[in-house]
């Protein structure tokens, strides 16, 4: 990986291991600190500290929107993982595994506090429109989630809705913490919606390729169990295209394995992905991503800054393209 992202990535986690946690009551506040010690790559943090650097070369002042963001996306993890009931998240249990469910929606909601606490640090300009900007944010992932449970119970969910479930879900974050980074640095504010929309875009093709990895990854690499999103009927982009597309034997066999409340779960995974690739949704969800990149790549080329952070995030990009985890 490009060295300036692991730099950017070892300061994150080094404000995050400064950070205190052993405080009373420990069963609040020892999974805030088991969630946040299970890594990731950082992506928000860091796209904001780019984005920051763009403008502002080596300024710090931005840490502590860096972390607000990071304590606020594992915060959407927390609930997220009771509301797939997923069981594993980064090759480790999940917070409502290890402890249980009311633990972890509460320790959820203190994260959520303590995101806005962090923001509350910011000491440089345009604070008030960041904190409007944190908040509109925060207030559409919960939207996207809604329709992501929403979701589960239809059968006729079409590909634009979809679209835009993730964007507010997923690709919203990620574009406000590059729009947090660069006002933060003195961007103007073409340059800053210049980054959101890169954001948006990027985060749009991201979550694609997280959808085609819960189907194709390496288990070993990608850190959750391959196939989860199959047996637990979740709408992805494969699956809505999958429902829309298919016709005769493949239909019937699909509604089949669709309506099953029992079955082996090696079975499940085998025949659905057996029935995406007789559809071709890798390649059309491969294209629908490269779409994204390609959006994604135009909106960064309107900076005219001669940054290397501003290299780093197209060579980051990059990376969020073809990653295998």
């Amino acid at each position: 990986m490009n060295t300036e992202i692991k730099t950017y990535q070892k300061e994150i986690e080094k404000e995050i291991e400064n950070l205190n946690w052993k405080v009373e009551p420990i069963n609040l506040y020892a999974p805030i600190e088991y969630t946040l010690a299970l890594g990731g790559k950082r992506i928000r943090p860091v796209c904001l500290l780019l984005a920051h650097h763009i403008f502002s070369p080596g300024s710090t002042i931005a840490t502590p929107l860096a972390l607000a963001i990071e304590v606020f996306h594992n915060f959407t993890l927390l609930h997220d993982d009771i509301m797939d009931k997923a069981d594993v998240r980064r090759g480790k249990p999940t917070v409502h595994i290890k402890w249980d469910e009311n633990t972890s929606i509460l320790s959820g909601d203190g994260m959520l506090i303590k995101a806005y606490q962090f923001l509350a640090e910011y000491k440089g300009e345009k604070f008030r429109e960041i904190l409007d900007l944190f908040s509109k944010t925060a207030l559409e992932v919960c939207e996207g989630q809604q329709y992501d449970m929403e979701f589960e119970n239809r059968n006729d969910v079409k590909e634009d809705e979809y679209i835009e479930m993730i964007r507010l879900k997923t690709a919203v974050l990620l574009a406000a913490s590059l729009k947090m980074g660069a006002l933060s640095g003195g961007s103007s504010e073409k340059e800053a919606q210049a980054l959101y929309d890169f954001g948006i875009n990027i985060g749009l093709a991201f979550q694609l390729k997280d959808d085609l990895l819960d189907v194709y990854g390496d288990e070993s690499t990608f850190g959750k169990n391959i196939g989860g999103d199959i047996c637990c009927n979740k709408k992805t982009y494969l699956l809505i295209n999958a429902i829309n597309g298919a016709k005769g034997v493949q239909k019937v066999e699909l509604e089949e394995w669709l309506s099953q409340k029992e079955f082996n779960r090696r079975e499940k995974v085998t025949a659905v992905t057996s029935l995406y690739n007789q559809l071709g949704l890798k390649e059309k969800t491969e294209q629908k991503m490269d779409e994204y990149y390609q959006k994604a790549i135009q909106c960064l080329d309107t900076i005219q800054i001669e940054s290397s952070a501003l290299k780093t995030l197209y060579q980051l990009a990059e990376r969020l393209m073809f990653r295998e985890s």
